[in-house]
């Protein structure tokens, strides 16, 4: 009886052979279950490293300089579609009117791999790579640590100037003042609140989503959705009347939330369990994200097919099917913000 109720939950009816000896179910489903937890421990340590309490730490980048010179087609952006810390250098590069200064390479995901690989369509302006961890290992020779984007390098030297994406947005914002033609994005003035909100968006909502996503223990989890939401319900009610995080202007502290709210209704709210609110349902900030994603050349960093694809389909341990959702899409970004007034 009980292996027919585990079959009826599963969708299909199960029934026991009468004809020969089976293990009784209860040990059937309890083997499972050891067997799959001890295999989804081992494959999350791999892909997220955790504290003793299950909680998901993210490794620190390995390459931090910040000395640029603005020579324009001598940095390349080496980036993933579907990587939020990615976009953020996108937005940027936009925002900051880079794009003939600064070209961009694309990676995508291999599933079977578990490491980016280069595009093969794509001319590689330095000797052929076929994944990320080579070219590293190219720039710096016995580099054996995470190959990770983005990736600001240099041409002129062969070398890997910055891989911290939040380093590498302060760069694009102050390092190419000769060639740029928009606007500071870190004033000077706004710097200790832009720091300040930073900070707490990056643990809770940036890195937030992937502690709830990657959380290996229910205790883990629930700090880390609790945070999440916390802050998301606060900066909705700053949102309701001022236009930015900092007021009247747009920052980097913008482009570092954006790139975590265009993804949230379509990953992370689903595979990554942030599932207590969408974004659109909070009516400041998804007018917020709209007024970002309708500036000119932002919805052409944004690709939503490599999202999908990449969260569902490269995730095996939190979506061994591999199965992408239909959806929400993004049509809805480009409806009207109505936050001109504020």
């Amino acid at each position: 009886m009980a292996f027919r109720a585990v079959g009826l939950f599963f969708g299909a009816e199960m029934t026991m052979p009468t004809k020969r000896a089976t293990l009784p179910p209860g040990l059937i489903v309890r083997t499972g279950k050891f067997v799959w937890n001890t295999m989804w421990h081992t494959m999350m340590s791999q892909m997220a490293p955790r504290n003793q309490s299950g909680a998901y730490v993210r490794p620190q980048s390995a390459f931090r300089n910040r000395e640029v010179s603005p020579e324009p087609g001598r940095y390349f952006l080496i980036v993933g579609m579907s990587c939020p810390w990615a976009h953020r250098t996108l937005v940027t590069r936009v925002l900051k009117g880079l794009e003939e200064a600064i070209a961009t390479i694309t990676v995508y995901p291999s599933t079977d791999e578990g490491r980016w690989l280069f595009d093969t369509d794509q001319e590689l302006p330095f000797a052929a790579c076929r994944s990320l961890p080579e070219f590293y290992s190219q720039c710096e020779q016995g580099y054996s640590g995470r190959a990770t984007v983005p990736v600001l390098w240099d041409s002129k030297t062969g070398r890997i100037v910055n891989n911290e994406s939040a380093e590498i947005i302060e760069i694009l914002n102050e390092g190419f003042d000769e060639v740029s033609s928009g606007p500071d994005l870190y004033p000077e003035a706004l710097r200790e609140t832009i720091d300040a909100l930073n900070e707490r968006i990056y643990e809770t909502v940036n890195n937030g989503v992937y502690r709830c996503g990657f959380a290996q223990t229910q205790e883990a989890y629930n700090q880390a959705v609790t945070a999440l939401f916390d802050t998301l319900d606060t900066v909705d009610n700053q949102l309701a009347s001022q236009r930015y995080l900092c007021g009247e202007r747009l920052t980097l502290a913008d482009v570092r939330l954006f790139t975590t709210l265009i993804r949230f209704d379509v990953a992370y709210h689903g595979i990554f369990k942030c599932d207590r609110n969408r974004i659109a349902d909070y009516p400041n900030l998804s007018g917020y994200l709209r007024e970002i994603y309708q500036m000119p050349g932002i919805a052409q960093t944004c690709d939503i097919d490599a999202v999908k694809r990449d969260y569902y389909g490269n995730l095996f341990p939190i979506n061994p099917g591999g199965i992408i959702p239909v959806g929400p899409g993004w049509e809805k970004l480009k409806a009207p913000h109505n936050r001109e007034n504020l």
